[in-house]
């Protein structure tokens, strides 16, 4: 099960009842989190969660609605007495922006481990799941997001015990991993039937849409992405600013065939998201207009 925060909901400004952007994501003991914009901690804190398990950090770009809320993030990370490492995924130059950052932020008892981003498209594994980074069309380089868990086949103990597998290595082959034991060499594929579906979500920022994030984000079963406007009339100044429309954003969502589409980082003169959301829907129908704190748990399905 993946679980799923949405913790800011605004851009370029934060308003009383809207942080800046940020999503937070919790897997097997694990707390992801992509973006940290102004009020990250507020709106973590409001949710129940806490920072002290963040083990990964992906920033999509380095405008100040997508970073500013880190070096505070850092302090309380560290005066929770973490002192396991910190990984932060970014594009080129994520070293010199956090070191920079963290001027007010200089003693931290963890360790951060930098990997940043140079090529359209990345992949980055974890220990269960993976992470991949494409490059999408901002006024700065920057990058959206995809989070997979993928899921082995079912163990199939007919199989194993008709081939004489010895007991003590099923549960490593459940797992995937290749084991020798006297001299044999048994692999998951001798047991585990076809691979079933995972889970994928994307997340989606500061960009115009593109053939590429329709393509990566294809069969996605949750879909967050920008929604800069939603008033009519508001598509010059979204291709200006190098930012998306409600509509431009479910269309994205319909070409790519995902579940669910949960807009965000909403522009500060947009007071109600959700008076123009019977609009969207009429493009995508499983179209939400999300509020700071909305939730879900994305669970695997069963055949």
């Amino acid at each position: 099960m993946l679980d799923v925060c949405l913790l800011g909901t605004g851009g370029m400004m934060p308003l009383p009842r809207r942080w800046l952007t940020s999503c937070m994501m919790r897997y097997n003991g694990s707390s992801i989190l992509i973006d940290c914009g102004e009020g990250t901690q507020i709106a973590m804190k409001e949710k129940g969660w806490s920072p002290k398990p963040i083990d990964i950090i992906c920033f999509t770009h380095y405008h100040a609605d997508h970073i500013s809320g880190l070096p505070g993030l850092l302090l309380s990370m560290g005066n929770s007495e973490r002192t396991e490492p910190v990984v932060m995924i970014g594009p080129k130059g994520l070293e010199r922006v956090v070191g920079a950052l963290r001027t007010i932020a200089p003693e931290l008892p963890f360790e951060i481990r930098f990997i940043e981003l140079t090529e359209t498209f990345e992949t980055i594994d974890f220990d269960g799941f993976r992470m991949e980074a494409f490059r999408v069309q901002h006024n700065m380089v920057c990058y959206a997001y995809n989070m997979l868990i993928d899921r082995a086949g079912r163990f199939d103990a007919e199989r194993a015990k008709a081939q004489n597998i010895p007991l003590k290595l099923w549960s490593i082959l459940q797992k995937g991993e290749t084991v020798e034991d006297g001299g044999v060499t048994y692999t998951p594929d001798m047991v585990l039937g076809p691979a079933r579906k995972g889970i994928k979500l994307t997340y989606c920022t500061d960009s115009r849409p593109t053939d590429a994030i329709a393509e990566h984000a294809a069969g996605a079963d949750l879909f967050i992405c920008e929604g800069m406007y939603g008033e009519p009339g508001m598509e010059e100044k979204a291709k200006e600013h190098k930012h998306m429309t409600f509509y431009e954003a479910a269309k994205l969502a319909k070409a790519a065939g995902v579940k669910e589409l949960w807009l965000t980082h909403y522009s500060p003169s947009l007071l109600n998201p959700r008076e123009y959301r019977d609009e969207v829907r009429k493009i995508f129908e499983n179209t939400h207009t999300c509020k700071d704190g909305r939730s879900v748990d994305l669970v695997f399905e069963e055949a």
